[in-house]
């Protein structure tokens, strides 16, 4: 396994379990994860998620090593009317997370995930990585720890929601410098663009995480989970609708 999954009481613990590849995810990652985001939102008893990795590896985003290969095979194969290797079935945004395809719902691109998300990001947290990040709720960081969208350096796009969300979540100016020049900024300056909370040694991140954690928490489910998808319908429509929902 390369995504572990366990509950402490109301909260649930997602790690990352790849650091031989600094976190970088294949599909195999892509789809325990996505399980992982799936169980504890069918889990009554949970109320919060904790995500993190393991040592000082977090999420360096996808590992193109092994899915540039794939992902050309898939579109040979789709190409010439072969059953693709890698199906990609299932929604690319929603509420049922039964419904969307594993990689989308990995990065919680455009998904109304119902239950808070506390980030304790305990290393580099670049692309994908990044892209799941502005899926979560609130966000800690070790000192180690760095945040980029590299994608336009290598001749790609940050297509796992980064356009959208960045400039909805931090300053237009700061998220413009994250997307157009693809360089990384440390854990201090991601909390000066807003980007994170707090920095917190490595050796108690973990335990702030849970901190947060069972203090949302100890509040009324309903009332948290009504809050946030408030917050959410409210990002996506205009104000008139989102005070109208609200």
């Amino acid at each position: 396994m390369t995504v572990h999954y366990e509950e402490r009481g109301h909260v649930a613990l997602i790690t990352i379990d790849r650091p031989e590849r600094r976190g970088a995810m294949n599909f195999e990652s892509y789809s325990q994860l996505a399980d992982g985001w799936r169980k504890a939102a069918a889990n009554p008893q949970v109320r919060v998620v904790v995500v993190t990795g393991v040592g000082e590896s977090y999420c360096a985003g996808a590992d193109l090593k092994e899915l540039i290969p794939k992902v050309a095979e898939n579109a040979r194969a789709t190409a010439a009317g072969e059953a693709p290797a890698l199906p990609m079935n299932g929604a690319m945004s929603g509420g049922d997370l039964a419904a969307i395809n594993d990689p989308t719902l990995a990065v919680l691109r455009n998904v109304d995930y119902p239950k808070p998300i506390v980030a304790a990001v305990n290393g580099p947290c670049v692309a994908s990585g990044m892209e799941m990040l502005l899926g979560t709720d609130l966000r800690i960081a070790s000192p180690n720890a760095v945040f980029g969208l590299p994608e336009v350096c290598r001749g790609l796009f940050a297509s796992g929601g980064s356009t959208v969300r960045l400039p909805r979540q931090i300053p237009y100016v700061h998220a413009m410098d994250l997307l157009l020049t693809g360089r990384y900024i440390s854990a201090e300056e991601a909390v000066q663009f807003g980007l994170i909370n707090e920095v917190v040694e490595r050796e108690h991140l973990l335990e702030r995480a849970f901190e947060l954690a069972t203090r949302i928490a100890a509040n009324s489910p309903g009332a948290v989970s009504a809050t946030k998808l408030s917050v959410l319908e409210g990002l996506k429509t205009g104000t008139p609708e989102a005070f109208a929902r609200e």
